[in-house]
């Protein structure tokens, strides 16, 4: 059994993320993943809408305002590191339709069709108004994931892929190794950081939430002066997530199913459906993919962070909708907490405490 100074449990977004910013505080990292390819981050769709998604004044927007905040800084450094574009864009977030909360200090504004189609024209007939939330954007999280993955590579973190961990080991307070399908794997400080997985290795209340998704792409007859849609749809019952090569991601359900696996008929039906009412000129997209994921949800649905029962065992999970939102302001304050035992704002407001976790 080797030791080593910091084991993550988890390959996915966070998992990644948070064994980067541990390497780049000089700390030795192995990251033990049962499949890198199964991580909610290749199933999202990329927003970055902490005021699209209508959340409610409280640290829970504070945290996501922060992190939003983060992005353009942490982009680089990922880029400078995988030397890959990950597809940053801050192209705004218009929500139609959409009766939602609005944090002070907003620079949103309800606007009226004709001020909506003066910013993006082609908005479907049904469409009142909505808010227009300039200042939210998206990541291509496809190709996030893959830069994390070539920067993670490029500074030497060990990654162990198709290792599931079976048991955490545990001596009064303190986690003495982890029992795993690769035999006993040993650390001085561990994270847990497998998202909807996290309740089949620790008592932690997270389940998965499918959610189906697919992707559309416009004729080549439609890009005249850049293609239709240049923002992102925030609707009532869909998000329309236009990307900068000319697909178009539809998401998502959101359905408490386990880990049923599969799209649906009913769920790609439901989700054309519904982005054909938004923004009619869709109909003459071809559809080239369907695809789902699991998000981690708690009771809440806010994630779980910071400390946890054992002494050396630190949580990052449950970040539901928002794992790739969260992602750089996560890596922050759990590095922080690792290393140097400082306590952000956030452990306090997040902590599994609250579940008895």
């Amino acid at each position: 059994m080797k030791a080593r100074e910091i084991i993550i449990v988890g390959g996915g977004l966070m998992g990644l993320t948070i064994a980067l910013e541990l390497q780049q505080r000089g700390q030795s990292v192995t990251i033990l993943s049962q499949n890198l390819a199964a991580a909610a981050g290749h199933a999202a769709a990329g927003m970055l809408a902490p005021q699209a998604e209508g959340l409610a004044p409280g640290p829970m927007l504070d945290l996501c305002l922060r992190s939003r905040s983060a992005y353009p800084a942490w982009v680089a450094q990922l880029e400078g590191l995988s030397g890959q574009f990950v597809g940053y864009w801050p192209c705004g977030i218009m929500a139609p339709n959409a009766d939602r909360p609005i944090a002070p200090d907003s620079p949103a504004d309800w606007q009226d069709y004709a001020q909506l189609t003066a910013t993006q024209p082609g908005l479907g007939p049904t469409v009142a108004g909505g808010w227009w939330f300039p200042e939210d954007a998206q990541v291509d999280n496809r190709a996030l994931m893959r830069a994390l993955f070539a920067a993670v590579q490029t500074t030497g973190i060990e990654v162990c892929d198709g290792i599931e961990v079976q048991s955490i080991a545990t001596q009064q307070n303190h986690v003495t190794h982890l029992e795993t399908s690769g035999g006993q794997w040993q650390a001085g400080q561990y994270v847990l950081a497998t998202g909807a997985w996290s309740q089949a290795i620790a008592p932690i209340p997270v389940q998965p939430r499918k959610g189906q998704l697919l992707a559309l792409r416009w004729p080549e007859n439609a890009r005249s002066e850049g293609w239709p849609l240049q923002c992102v749809l925030f609707g009532t019952e869909i998000y329309i997530v236009p990307r900068q090569d000319g697909r178009i991601i539809v998401g998502a359900t959101s359905e408490n199913v386990g880990f049923a696996t599969g799209n649906t008929a009913a769920g790609v039906q439901h989700l054309l459906n519904a982005a054909i009412r938004l923004f009619p000129a869709l109909a003459t997209c071809e559809l080239i993919e369907t695809w789902w994921g699991y998000r981690p949800a708690t009771p809440d649905e806010l994630p779980i962070l910071g400390a946890s029962q054992w002494d050396n065992l630190t949580l990052a999970t449950g970040h539901y909708r928002n794992g790739v939102l969260l992602a750089p302001i996560t890596g922050q304050i759990i590095a922080d907490w690792v290393v140097d035992r400082r306590a952000d704002r956030a452990l306090g407001d997040f902590s599994g405490g609250r579940f008895g976790a």
